[in-house]
């Protein structure tokens, strides 16, 4: 390939990346094909399968060297989702609920399932904190 080639490549790859949620993978492959696109360009010649095997090993040597800090330094640590801030919400029985029983019960103005995983039975419109959440089934306790 011409060293211009790789170097649109390169561009390519770190606007696709910039695009593309996926958390920086695409950004070191356009790395490689910018080390390759200026080796080239600087007449260094080299036959076309070393040019792949250096733009192979140049993208993976630094997505394993540089990812890791680079999504610690922009804080992507991953997303834990919004209803893990439920753990600890107060929670209205809206019917009966047995010890280890289902039942409904309303958080934020949303009614959920509910299991009761504490000792004692809810009776209607009692109070319960949200132990923890399984999926869209909230574990719940008597207050």
């Amino acid at each position: 390939m011409p060293w211009w080639l790789w170097l649109m490549v390169g561009l390519g790859l770190f606007l696709t990346d910039l695009l593309v949620p996926g958390g920086f993978y695409l950004l070191f492959f356009g790395v490689g094909a910018l080390v390759v696109g200026l080796l080239a360009g600087l007449n260094l010649a080299l036959p076309p399968w070393a040019e792949w095997l250096l733009f192979s090993g140049v993208s993976i040597v630094a997505l394993l060297l540089l990812r890791r800090p680079l999504m610690s330094r922009f804080a992507f640590r991953g997303h834990s989702p919004a209803i893990d801030d439920l753990v600890g919400e107060t929670a209205v029985a809206l019917e009966d609920i047995a010890v280890d029983a289902v039942g409904r019960a309303e958080l934020r103005g949303t009614t959920w399932n509910a299991r009761n995983g504490g000792g004692t039975p809810l009776s209607r419109g009692q109070r319960c904190e949200v132990e923890w959440v399984d999926g869209l089934t909230l574990w719940v306790r008597g207050v």
